[in-house]
């Protein structure tokens, strides 16, 4: 909700204006809350933040993919907000009343500078007692098939539009199946 708020005094910068960097290095939280307050096209949003009438997760889709590229996909921010501008427009709702959020993690949470994402160093003991590393992609097929990216869709709205844009959810990324619906 804070990144919308200031998404939106994006037009207003002059509540956020900084001239030098010792003026930008100046800003606090909170100033810059307060900036947003005082500014008209985020000051809703801010004063939702302070009476907890936050967004309420109204969709959430989990799946794999090995293919970096479908992440990428959902992590552009034009591919997101054409979504998100669908799925208002199948609940009947402002595009402003449907966020998205898109948090990718690899399913094997391991890295490391030196290997690929996910290549797992595996050290092997030979009968002379020399120490090997291997990748543990090469050992285990097992892994192999384990190695994806774990993407998790999450559609977030006010309360008042939970059920409508649930729905419309449904209709763009598919019906979740009953054992995986969870009561909020």
């Amino acid at each position: 909700m804070l990144v919308k708020a200031l998404e939106k005094a994006e037009n207003e910068a002059y509540h956020l204006s900084f001239d030098s960097i010792n003026d930008y290095l100046g800003l606090d939280d909170y100033s810059v809350w307060f900036m947003l307050k005082k500014c008209e096209a985020s000051k809703e949003i801010i004063k939702n933040l302070e009476n907890r009438r936050l967004l309420k997760c109204a969709y959430e889709r989990i799946f794999f993919t090995q293919e970096k590229m479908v992440t990428s996909i959902f992590t552009n921010e034009i591919v997101r907000n054409k979504i998100e501008e669908e799925i208002a427009s199948k609940a009947n709702l402002d595009h402003e009343k449907v966020v998205i959020d898109i948090p990718s993690l690899p399913s094997v949470p391991y890295s490391n500078a030196k290997l690929e994402l996910m290549d797992i160093p595996v050290f092997i003991k030979s009968k002379f007692g020399e120490k090997t590393s291997k990748k543990a992609t090469e050992l285990s097929r097992i892994i192999n098939v384990m190695q994806a990216y774990m993407n998790i869709v999450r559609v977030y709205t006010e309360e008042p539009y939970r059920n409508k844009v649930a729905e419309a959810s449904e209709k763009t990324f598919g019906y979740l199946p009953s054992e995986t619906t969870i009561s909020y």
